[in-house]
């Protein structure tokens, strides 16, 4: 397996995100990743209680921000290769495949997870000036 290295194009997977990024920085065990686009839209509520509702704090989980940098977990960075998708159109649809898998799950988790979605979408329309 290559060795991933500063400047290189990764995958890497961030709470239950998936992003394309390139590598800025090294830390023991951890990759520091500079955010360029948005794989697959965080899942909502509690990463330790995945389906539960009655939780102390139901989280809501925006995808990480353009240029954004956070650091990843070794095992979780892999080696991209193709082009970089735009950021605000990989947004965009990583938010609209959830939502839509969302709404066609009748469960209190996907119906809780849809109260937050909406308030999550005002914030990347005033954040990013985004029309969904």
């Amino acid at each position: 397996m290559k060795n991933i290295q500063i400047g290189d194009y990764v995958t890497a997977f961030y709470k239950t995100g998936k992003y394309v990024g390139e590598v800025t920085g090294e830390r023991p065990g951890a990759f520091v990743v500079k955010i360029l686009a948005v794989l697959k839209h965080p899942r909502q509520g509690d990463l330790h209680n995945p389906q539960a509702v009655d939780v102390p704090l139901f989280h809501e989980r925006k995808a990480l921000a353009h240029g954004e940098r956070a650091n990843m977990p070794e095992k979780m960075v892999k080696p991209y290769d193709g082009d970089i998708p735009d950021y605000n159109e990989t947004l965009i649809e990583s938010y609209l495949t959830l939502k839509q898998e969302l709404e066609a799950d009748p469960s209190p988790h996907a119906q809780k997870s849809l109260e937050t979605m909406q308030s999550i979408q005002r914030e990347y329309e005033l954040m990013y000036n985004l029309t969904f």
